[in-house]
């Protein structure tokens, strides 16, 4: 097998268990809570229902990607040990993390000539982005190369469903992305958006739901209209939550209910501090493999 690292960047939102599991190494970004930064590690050093916890409390969070001297630093020593490296980014819709990853192997290439490092924008975000990790492990194990691996990345990724939903919009008026007004009656009205990601990477709301049956029973029409197979979904399906693991819950046994062929039972992950200090409480995402996407 060929001698290479496949590695990630913390904001994959999967558990610490499971990149150490599958033998994905990982990069943490940073965020800050009530002007304190941390790394964000999964979980770690704040448990995820300590920090929504916190920001429902009113604790101010921001976030900061990695830098260049950071991956720099991180990438060096798999060089040392005459491993290749396959790193996969954050999208670039919604980060400028894939433009520091680039940079820092410009300048290590010239250092290590004889190594490989190949990175890939995954135009993907949390969960959604570790069902990506998860299936590139997935051919890491059948024995495929660095180069080829990266090649069905950059072929596949826009193949990976990314559909999200909201029950609290308090935090994207906070965030600037809708205005006060818009906020205030989408609560008062109990209105729900639901958005993806298109081909570019970026969030795009798609359509507002009148309460949270009706947002749930969409994101699941959005799975069979769109996945591989419809109903015959055969692949793997993965949620992230925010601090609202009952809403989570319902979206999974949906799914369940619908496609019979499910490669296993839904996998629930938590919505980790870098994407969460934007979100806040009350997001849901869905996660799976279908046609490519397109704006």
């Amino acid at each position: 097998m060929e001698n290479y690292v496949l590695s990630c960047c913390s904001t994959a939102d999967l558990t610490k268990e499971h990149f150490d599991g599958r033998n994905i190494r990982y990069i943490c970004f940073h965020y800050s809570l009530g002007g304190t930064e941390y790394p964000d590690d999964l979980g770690q050093t704040i448990p995820f229902d300590e920090f929504y916890k916190r920001m429902e409390a009113g604790e101010m969070t921001r976030t900061s990607q990695v830098n260049v001297e950071e991956f720099v630093e991180y990438f060096t020593p798999f060089l040392e040990e005459g491993k290749d490296i396959v790193h996969v980014c954050l999208s670039s819709g919604i980060s400028g993390v894939s433009n520091s990853a680039n940079a820092a192997a410009g300048l290590l290439r010239e250092k290590y000539p004889d190594r490989k490092i190949y990175i890939v924008d995954s135009l993907g975000a949390s969960s959604g982005y570790g069902l990506l990790m998860d299936k590139l492990a997935d051919l890491r194990d059948e024995g495929m190369s660095a180069a080829d691996l990266f090649c069905w990345a950059e072929d596949h990724k826009l193949n990976l469903h990314h559909w999200f939903f909201s029950t609290d919009l308090k935090y994207y008026v906070r965030g600037g992305r809708i205005s006060k007004a818009s906020g205030f009656f989408g609560n008062l009205l109990k209105i729900c958006p639901l958005l993806n990601m298109d081909d570019l990477g970026r969030l795009i709301p798609r359509m507002k739901c009148r309460g949270k049956k009706k947002v749930i029973e969409e994101i699941v029409a959005k799975m069979e209209e769109n996945a591989d197979d419809g109903l015959n979904y055969s692949g793997k399906c993965y949620i992230s939550n925010s601090a609202c693991y009952e809403d989570a819950r319902a979206v999974a046994d949906l799914v369940e209910s619908r496609f019979k062929k499910l490669n296993g039972k839904v996998e629930i992950y938590s919505v980790g501090t870098t994407i969460g200090s934007h979100t806040g409480p009350g997001t849901v995402a869905l996660f799976f493999w279908g046609k490519k996407r397109t704006r």
